[in-house]
């Protein structure tokens, strides 16, 4: 396997096989090994990548790395796909393209102290490439980028992208604040503004606080659903 090119500050780290990378980027991170490192594993028919981290922020606020990857995956299928595919974002770290689900993101820290600085957060990455079943379109909200219109994108061009374009929100985030993460990611949220059900809570999607968190409105309610809650334990 070749070595991937990633930005200045990111390293890359490959496993193969049946190893999880976002379980591999845990233990690294747990031993101390720096952030910047990508741990990632292409060898099968899901990208499935993760991102080292050690934010100097606590927890909540920390967690904006969720949506601030997520639009750097959306820019980084955007610089690759062609023009009709459409990427959306879920609150919880889903990824849509096309309107049905292809992956996922998630997220694990040291900490689940919302006011902890935690000593690092590691966000992984799975995403369905391609797949072995002969009648892929058979699971109405399940896809795959192959039967989306994008088979000629490879594994390893589209984590690149999603690295350096990661990056550049990152980067965004640190030097202009929250603001324009919140500006770019609410136009990605397809559940925005409609009725769900979650933590068997039921209302309506209302918007996010400074730090993410769901504004979740029944009646005359409105409740507070912290992002970290979606943290792995």
């Amino acid at each position: 396997m070749s070595a991937l090119q990633f930005p200045p500050l990111f390293q890359g780290e490959p496993v193969t096989g049946t190893a999880d990378p976002f379980e591999r980027a845990v233990a690294l991170a747990t031993m101390g090994t720096d952030p910047g490192t990508v741990v990632y594993n292409i060898s099968g028919d899901t990208l499935r990548a993760s991102l080292i981290f050690a934010p100097e922020v606590a927890l909540e606020e920390a967690m904006a790395t969720l949506p601030v990857c997520g639009l750097g995956f959306q820019a980084a299928l955007g610089a690759l796909a062609p023009p009709e595919v459409a990427v959306h974002l879920e609150w919880d770290g889903t990824v849509r393209v096309n309107g049905a689900v292809c992956g996922k993101m998630q997220v694990k820290a040291s900490t689940g102290d919302p006011k902890s600085v935690p000593d690092w957060l590691v966000l992984g990455l799975d995403l369905n490439m391609t797949s072995s079943d002969p009648n892929p379109g058979a699971t109405s909200d399940l896809t795959y980028l192959s039967e989306e219109g994008c088979a000629d994108i490879t594994s390893e061009q589209l984590l690149e992208s999603w690295v350096r374009h990661s990056l550049y929100w990152i980067n965004r985030w640190l030097d202009e604040g929250l603001r324009p993460v919140h500006a770019d990611w609410r136009g990605l949220v397809p559940s925005l503004g409609e009725p769900i059900e979650i933590d068997g809570q039921s209302g309506t999607f209302v918007g996010v606080d400074e730090h993410f968190g769901m504004l979740l409105r029944s009646e005359d309610e409105t409740v507070l659903i912290p992002l970290s809650s979606r943290l792995e334990g």
